[in-house]
């Protein structure tokens, strides 16, 4: 029996942490690309929508003419990783965008742009991930939290209830429906590339199907 191909999996590289994504994504095996044309979309077998600022990654998804091939390849089952603005991205619903926001969708949550403040606000803690035995270091910059949740998406992390966290405490900071998996916080920071096997086990188990 052959062995199975080893998939590729992009990297939109429009902005953001495109390098450490590449790179944790190398780590694990595959076959990593920067994305900045649909010809090297149309080549990746899953897609990592990295974070930085999520009004201007959409309007550069225009300009480079990736927002509806993009749209296109989820709609058809590409699974779909985002972080932080990439959380944005892959939203249906938006709480505190602005009036003329794009989105990817395809995730059926309520997402609340900047929820822990902003840049000064930021901070790390520890977060139970939904298929890991041991905790996950999250690192946290002005980053969304999700508001709620359809019936068909599994809540994989959530803020502890320290009450050290405030108002963030509880909250929902991890996502999965189907092939599209996000989360608020940015697991490409710190080395441990767990939360990014997660997501290439979901491109391998899409590419085992007939």
């Amino acid at each position: 029996m052959p062995a199975p191909a080893t998939p590729t999996i992009g990297v939109l590289a429009l902005q953001g942490d495109v390098r450490e994504h590449l790179h944790v994504l190398e780590s694990l095996g595959v076959r990593p690309l920067a994305v900045r044309r649909e010809s090297e979309l149309a080549s990746v077998d899953g897609m990592v929508v990295p974070g930085g600022e999520s009004t201007t990654i959409a309007k550069l998804l225009r300009i480079f003419d990736l927002l509806d091939p993009l749209r296109a390849r989820i709609a058809d089952g590409l699974p779909v990783f985002g972080t932080c603005a990439g959380m944005i991205l892959l939203a249906d619903r938006i709480e505190d965008g602005t009036a003329d926001q794009e989105t990817l969708g395809g995730l059926d949550i309520t997402v609340r742009r900047n929820a822990f403040g902003r840049q000064v606000d930021s901070f790390e803690t520890s977060l139970d991930f939904a298929g890991l035995t041991d905790p996950v270091h999250a690192v946290f910059i002005r980053a969304p939290w999700v508001e709620s949740v359809g019936e068909g998406v599994d809540v994989l992390a959530r803020v502890g209830e320290d009450p050290a966290h405030g108002r963030a405490a509880g909250r929902i900071v991890a996502v999965r429906q189907g092939p599209l998996m996000a989360t608020s916080f940015h697991p490409e920071v710190g080395g441990d590339g767990r939360v990014h096997r997660l997501f290439v086990d979901l491109v391998n188990q899409r590419l085992a199907q007939p």
